[in-house]
C-alpha cells in the first residue's frame, strides 16, 4: 500500500506546484507615471505590487531602479502625480485619494488614518522624503525654488525647501486648475471653471496681482507658454447647452486656438476648425501634460479630427495653416516633444490598429518614423539623454518600464522585480476577428483559444466587453491597470479551456470618429446591443462552442452591456458577470452632468431609458453575478441596488458581491484577486466545469 501511494502522492505535488491561481495571473506590479528630468540624467515610475504602490528613480545610462519610498501593505492609498524639478534633483508626488462628493477620501481597507491627498517632496541628492501639505496637483516652478498646488478648489505654494510655511497665493471664485508656470517663473496661469464656461487667470508672483486674460462665454483650456515666455496658446471650446455623456457627437460648434502676445497685449485666433465632423474638440485623449506643444520655431502642435482620426497638425500661428503630420488610419496619444522642441514623440496605432507603438517626428525635416515595431506594445515614451524609455507589454507579459535601442529593440529596466510566480507559460496569443453585429455592422474583437484546442471539440465560451465606453482591448496586455486585469482574467478562462472572446464594440476608440461616435450608441439608443447579439451568434455558429454554455462578463460599459445582453438575448446567453454596471442611463448621466434633468430633458430621457437594461427586464432569464464598490464615483451604487430589487420581484437568480467602501476601478489588490475569482466561481459553478 505505501509503495502504491507514494507515487499518487508525487503526482499530487507536482499537480500543485504547477497549478496556477487567479492571484498569480495579478502578480506582476504594476508601472504607470513613467517620467523623466528634463536634463534626461532620471526617470521615476510608480510600481504598484500587489497593492504596495512605490516610487521607483534609476539614473541614465545603466538604469538601475532604486525604491525612494517604502510604503507596503495592500493599503488601496494611491501613487499619483510625479514631477521632477528641472534639476533634476527633487521629485514631487501626490500620495492619497481623492473625495466622494460628501468629501470623503476613499478608504476601502479601513485605516484609522487620513487617506487624503497630500503632497510629498522627495530629495534625491540627500535621500530624504518630507510631506508638504494636503493638496493636488503639484507644479515645480522653472527655477525649482517653489512648488504650486491645488488645494481644493484654490491655488497654494510651498518652498521647495521646505524654508517658508505654504500659504494660499490669492483668493478668486470658481474651481482653480491646469497650473502653469511661466519660463522665468514669476507668473502662473491657470484655468478657472466656471460651470458652463471659465476663464484663463493669469497671477503675478512679484506684485500678487490676479488677473483675467480670457472673460468670455467659451471654455479655454490647455494654456501654453511658449518657450520664451513671450506668448500664450490656448484652446477656446464654445459652451453648448444640453450636450450630455454617452450620447453620439460627431460635430459641434468649432473650437479654436488663441494666442496672446505679453508684449503687445492682443490676444488672436490663430486657427479654428473646420465645421462638420472633427469640428468638436476631443478632450479626452492620454497625453503626458498638455495638448498644445511649442515648437523650436514657434509653431504649434495639436490634435484635430478633420479626417476623421485623432491626428496631430502643425500650426503656424503668423499664416493661421495647419499641416497634417501624422497621416494614416490610427489614433495618437502620449505627444511630448523634445526639449530643444524639435522632435514629437507619440503613442498610437497607425499600421497595427490593435496594438500601441512608439512614432516621431521630425519638425525640422517633416520626417515622420515609426521607432518600435512587432507584436509588442509600447506607450508613455519619454526622453532620456540615453534615448527613450517607455513602458511595454505583450501578449504574455504585463506592462513593464524598458530602454529603447537605437535598432528600436527594448531592454527591460529592473528585470529581476518580474515574479517567478507569473504564469507566462501559459498565456496564449490572442487571435484578431472580426464579427459582424446583428444589423451588419463589422466589429473587430480578439479570440482566445485554450491550449489544448482541437479543430471541432466542444468548449464552454465568454464574451468580454470593456468599460469606458472609450477604451480599446489590445492583442496584449492593455496599457490601463483596469484593463490589464481584465486580459489576465481572459487568458485565466482560457488556461481552464473556455473560447473567450474580446469584443472592441462600437463607441470604443481607436477605429476612428465614426466608430467611437457610432449612430445611436448608448444612451441615444444602445446600438452596441447589436454587437453584443453579434457575437453570441459568431460563437454559437463556431463548431468548437457548445452554445447552450455562452456567458457574459464586463464591467463598467462592459456591465451595461452585459446586462442589456441578458435581458435582451437569455437564450443566447446562459449567465453573466455584472460588475458596477450601468442599468438606468438616467441615473448615470446625472452624476457626470449634474445640470441634467430628467423633466427638463423628457425627450433625452425617455429614450435614455429606453436604451437601458431597466426597460427589458420582462426578456431577463438569465442568472447574473452582481459586483460593485459601495463608494463608487463614477457609476452610482444605487445602480446595482435597483438592479437587485427588479431582478427579486421577478425571481431571477442572481449572486451578488458587495465591496465595502471601494471604488470604481478597485484600489486594493485583494479586492481585484476576490472579484475575479469570485466570477470564475459563478461562471464555472453553473456550467459545472
Amino acid at each position: 500500500m505505501r509503495n502504491l501511494l507514494l507515487p499518487v502522492v508525487f503526482v499530487f505535488l507536482l499537480t500543485n506546484i504547477n497549478a496556477q491561481t487567479i492571484s498569480d495571473y495579478l502578480s506582476v506590479p504594476f508601472p504607470t507615471e513613467l517620467k523623466s528630468s528634463a536634463d534626461g540624467k532620471k526617470i521615476a515610475w510608480v510600481f504598484n505590487n500587489k497593492g504596495s504602490r512605490n516610487i521607483f528613480v534609476a539614473e541614465a545610462p545603466l538604469f538601475i531602479g532604486k525604491d525612494i519610498t517604502k510604503f507596503s501593505g495592500d493599503d488601496g492609498v494611491d501613487i499619483n502625480s510625479l514631477q521632477f524639478s528641472s534639476n533634476g534633483k527633487q521629485l514631487v508626488f501626490v500620495k492619497g485619494n481623492p473625495p466622494n462628493t460628501r468629501g470623503e477620501a476613499a478608504n476601502p481597507a479601513l485605516l484609522q488614518t487620513p487617506t487624503e491627498r497630500t503632497i510629498w517632496i522627495a530629495d534625491l541628492s540627500a535621500d530624504s522624503l518630507r510631506k508638504i501639505g494636503t493638496g493636488f496637483y503639484p507644479r515645480f516652478s522653472p527655477d525649482c525654488k517653489t512648488i504650486a498646488y491645488l488645494k481644493q478648489t484654490e491655488i497654494w505654494s510651498a518652498n521647495a525647501d521646505g524654508s517658508k510655511t505654504n500659504e494660499r497665493l490669492f483668493t478668486a471664485r470658481g474651481s482653480q486648475n491646469s497650473i502653469r508656470w511661466s519660463p522665468d517663473s514669476k507668473k502662473i496661469v491657470f484655468v478657472s471653471s466656471r460651470g458652463d464656461h471659465s476663464f484663463l487667470g493669469l497671477y503675478d508672483i512679484d506684485i500678487k496681482k490676479v488677473e483675467y486674460i480670457t472673460t468670455t462665454v467659451d471654455n479655454h483650456i490647455q494654456p501654453a507658454f511658449s518657450p520664451d515666455g513671450k506668448q500664450l496658446a490656448w484652446i477656446s471650446v464654445p459652451t453648448q447647452k444640453d450636450i450630455f455623456p454617452f450620447i453620439p457627437e460627431r460635430e459641434g460648434l468649432p473650437f479654436s486656438i488663441q494666442v496672446k502676445d505679453f508684449y503687445s497685449g492682443i490676444i488672436k485666433e490663430v486657427w479654428k476648425a473646420d465645421p462638420g465632423p472633427g469640428s468638436k474638440f476631443f478632450n479626452d485623449l492620454p497625453v503626458t501634460d498638455n495638448m498644445l506643444l511649442w515648437t523650436f520655431n514657434n509653431q504649434l502642435i495639436f490634435p484635430w479630427e478633420k479626417d476623421g482620426w485623432v491626428h496631430l497638425y502643425q500650426l503656424d500661428p503668423a499664416t493661421g495653416k495647419a499641416q497634417l503630420i501624422t497621416p494614416g488610419d490610427g489614433e495618437v496619444e502620449n505627444v511630448i516633444i523634445s526639449r530643444d522642441g524639435q522632435t514629437v514623440y507619440y503613442t498610437c496605432n497607425i499600421a497595427d490598429i490593435d496594438r500601441r507603438h512608439i512614432w516621431k517626428r521630425d519638425i525640422r525635416n517633416n520626417i515622420s518614423l515609426q521607432v518600435t515595431t512587432g507584436k509588442g506594445i509600447e506607450w508613455s515614451p519619454v526622453i532620456t539623454e540615453s534615448g527613450l524609455v517607455v513602458l511595454h507589454s505583450g501578449s504574455n507579459r504585463p506592462a513593464w518600464p524598458a530602454q529603447v535601442k537605437p535598432d528600436g529593440s527594448l531592454t527591460d529596466i529592473m528585470p529581476g522585480q518580474f515574479p517567478t510566480s507569473f504564469p507566462q507559460n501559459k498565456m496564449v496569443e490572442p487571435q484578431a476577428v472580426q464579427i459582424t453585429a446583428k444589423d451588419g455592422m463589422k466589429i473587430p474583437a480578439q479570440l482566445f483559444f485554450p491550449k489544448n484546442h482541437k479543430a471541432g471539440e466542444k468548449h464552454p465560451a465568454l464574451i468580454f466587453f470593456h468599460g469606458g465606453s472609450k477604451r480599446q482591448m489590445l492583442l496584449g496586455f492593455n496599457y490601463g491597470q483596469y484593463y490589464s486585469n481584465a486580459y489576465a482574467l481572459n487568458q485565466y478562462f482560457a488556461d481552464k479551456g473556455y473560447i473567450v472572446l474580446s469584443v472592441n464594440y462600437r463607441s470604443g476608440i481607436g477605429y476612428g470618429l465614426n466608430f467611437r461616435e457610432a449612430l445611436n450608441y448608448g444612451a441615444d439608443g444602445a446600438s452596441e446591443v447589436n454587437d453584443v447579439i453579434g457575437a453570441g451568434l459568431y460563437l454559437k455558429s463556431r463548431n468548437d462552442i457548445d452554445d447552450k454554455r455562452i456567458a457574459l462578463w464586463g464591467g463598467s460599459y462592459g456591465g451595461y452591456l452585459t446586462a442589456m445582453g441578458l435581458a435582451q438575448a437569455s437564450d443566447l446567453f446562459a449567465c453573466g458577470v455584472d460588475i458596477h454596471g450601468v442599468h438606468n442611463w438616467n441615473e448615470v448621466i446625472k452624476n457626470f452632468a449634474p445640470s441634467f434633468d430628467t423633466e427638463k430633458h423628457a425627450v433625452i430621457a425617455k429614450k435614455a431609458l429606453e436604451s437601458s437594461p431597466m426597460n427589458f427586464l420582462d426578456g431577463w432569464k438569465s442568472p447574473v453575478l452582481l459586483i460593485h464598490g459601495d463608494d463608487d464615483r463614477n457609476v452610482p451604487f444605487g445602480e446595482t441596488v435597483n438592479i437587485a430589487e427588479q431582478l427579486r420581484k421577478r425571481n431571477i437568480p442572481f449572486e451578488q458581491l458587495i465591496l465595502p467602501d471601494e471604488v470604481h476601478s478597485f484600489l486594493l489588490h485583494k479586492n481585484w484577486v476576490k472579484v475575479y475569482e469570485a466570477s470564475y466561481r459563478f461562471v464555472s459553478g453553473y456550467f459545472k466545469q
